[in-house]
């Protein structure tokens, strides 16, 4: 069965990204509409499973949007203003109902990578 999720790994400090903040868009028509926003638990990852479960899962255009600036003021990191990186968005499709989907991302505050993990 198909499910979409997330893992978020602060690699300043080595540890998951407790606390970030993370809103999950589909696009509909020509704009995102936020299905879900949630606070990343102390393993980085959603407290309620999947962001998306089989029943919920959908062919479409998605987008992950981390509030990764406010995370790090959050732990006490000076950050400038503007942050050099601050809401990280990423744009990915759903080609595959079925399909398993995990979107992690890798952060700090000056860069980010992310890839489609298993």
């Amino acid at each position: 069965m198909g499910h979409l999720s997330t893992h978020v790994l602060d690699t300043m400090n080595g540890c998951p990204a407790a606390g970030m903040k993370v809103t999950l868009q589909r696009l509909a028509g020509a704009s995102f509409e936020t299905l879900k926003t949630l606070t990343l638990n102390a393993d980085g990852r959603n407290d309620g499973g999947p962001l998306l479960d089989a029943g919920a899962m959908a062919i479409g255009r998605y987008r992950l949007l981390f509030e990764v600036a406010a995370y790090f003021r959050a732990r006490g990191v000076v950050l400038p203003e503007p942050a050099f990186v601050d809401v990280v968005p990423i744009d990915f499709g759903i080609s595959d109902a079925q399909g398993h989907y995990h979107v992690p991302l890798l952060v700090t505050p000056w860069t980010y990578a992310t890839y489609r993990g298993s």
